[in-house]
């Protein structure tokens, strides 16, 4: 199956309001882990709502670039543990 940036923004579409955690290439060999809610879907990026406790800022946003280049890694805590791809 072909992954494209559009099919990757429709699974995200129907995922606000769900509680996310984030893989986040930050260099080499390094990643962060984030934690949050999907709270917006606009054309070119999505919105987390981080959790407080973790972070020392509330919100991030990334592109579907970001996931469709694996520099971004998304996985849904209500459903199965399976990435978004």
């Amino acid at each position: 199956m072909s992954i494209s940036i559009a099919t990757i923004k429709e699974e995200l579409e129907n995922k606000v309001g769900s509680r996310i955690k984030l893989v986040v290439q930050t260099g080499r060999k390094r990643q962060t882990e984030r934690h949050g809610v999907l709270s917006e879907i606009y054309p070119s990026v999505f919105i987390v709502n981080l959790d407080q406790d973790e972070n020392s800022f509330e919100r991030v946003s990334y592109s579907y670039a970001d996931i469709l280049t694996h520099s971004v890694e998304v996985k849904f805590h209500d459903h199965t543990e399976e990435p978004v791809e």
